[in-house]
């Protein structure tokens, strides 16, 4: 680890140096680059001249209980040693967290896309409790939720919902909440009582920088349209409507949030750009459309990665075995547990395998 550490550190020292260098700073794109690279080590790099100063005053405090004489003298620096040694080893758990193997999309804000699936009326209207649920958690942690795309059903609940969240981390905290969520209850258009399942699939997809897709815009054709829904009588007739065609992949994204035909042009830009930057990658691995798969599903009921249980007010996530029993609280956004449960999995799956390797 220590060899690993000091590797680090030196990585560090020549990034800020570049920071420092004419040339680096006119150009944006390297600027930017080493700027994020800085600040993703800059922790580690902290912790670490902790840790060094620690096991300095360790080896100081051990020559002095080792060599002193007097008794009293001797008995506060062994009591020295244990609280250094604790202190030690907690700072040396630390680093090794700091190590394990991060996923560079953490820092990013996402694109939120809920789908209702399986289960027709009733699962729109789940769609719309599960858009809630993440609204809820988002004002929990103070992030912002701007909305894009609005396709309501017949009964009150969405077929479609695309929204961009804004914060600090927001990837690294939703990542693991795509796949299909699977709702069990008596929906209110049963008669008999009988419980229902239905699904809605939902994809978190990290936000694409500038730097790292590029539209040309000779490549691109915007429409503009009258935008239809609530809003009052101006939002349905002035053009602020927008959709985007981006040519080359055939890809279409629209947005009718704003009143602000600019604003809306932003937006658009923004989830094309997402959308295109998961394009990218997932033609990196496989097929798009295999790897979306991997990461949604069909929809169908049977490929569930939590399941919320209304008769039993229970809410399971499979990928864990983590049960609760505060279905409101859940609903209600307190997903907290689940995402750190999850967060731990997977870490101590790095871990595992950088132990291998």
């Amino acid at each position: 680890m220590l060899a690993k550490l000091e590797e680090i550190q030196k990585t560090f020292d020549q990034l800020s140096l570049q920071l420092t260098d004419p040339e680096i700073i006119a150009d944006r794109q390297k600027y930017l680059q080493c700027t994020k690279q800085h600040k993703e080590l800059e922790e580690i790099v902290s912790k670490y001249g902790a840790y060094r100063q620690l096991r300095e005053r360790l080896a100081e405090a051990r020559h002095l209980a080792a060599e002193e004489e007097d008794p009293d003298m001797q008995q506060m620096a062994a009591e020295e040693v244990t609280e250094l040694e604790k202190q030690e080893a907690a700072c040396g758990e630390e680093l090794r967290d700091l190590l394990t193997p991060k996923d560079p999309e953490d820092h990013k804000n996402v694109l939120l896309e809920i789908r209702a699936g399986t289960g027709g009326d009733e699962a729109t209207l789940f769609a719309q409790e599960i858009f809630r649920m993440y609204s809820r958690y988002c004002e929990r942690r103070n992030w912002k939720m701007q909305l894009t795309t609005l396709h309501e059903s017949g009964v009150g609940g969405v077929k479609e919902i695309i929204a961009m969240v804004e914060g600090e981390r927001v990837y690294s905290r939703l990542k693991y909440e795509s796949g299909v969520h699977r709702v069990q209850r008596v929906p209110k258009t049963e008669a008999s009582g009988r419980v229902h399942t239905s699904a809605v699939t939902v994809a978190v997809l990290p936000e694409a920088d500038e730097v790292e897709v590029s539209i040309d815009p000779k490549e691109i054709r915007i429409d503009t349209f009258c935008s239809s829904g609530p809003g009052g009588q101006s939002v349905n007739t002035t053009y602020s409507a927008v959709r985007i065609t981006h040519i080359p992949s055939g890809m279409v994204v629209s947005c009718q949030d704003e009143k602000s035909q600019i604003k809306n042009r932003a937006k658009a830009m923004r989830v094309l750009r997402s959308r295109l930057l998961e394009k990218a990658r997932n033609e990196q691995m496989a097929s798009i459309s295999e790897n979306r798969r991997q990461m949604v599903g069909t929809g169908d009921r049977s490929e569930k990665i939590r399941t919320y249980n209304f008769p039993q007010n229970r809410v399971t996530d499979h990928r864990v075995g983590l049960t609760m029993y505060q279905l409101d609280e859940v609903m209600d956004g307190s997903i907290d547990p689940f995402v750190d449960a999850l967060t731990a999995h997977d870490q101590a799956e790095k871990l595992k395998q950088q132990q291998i390797a």
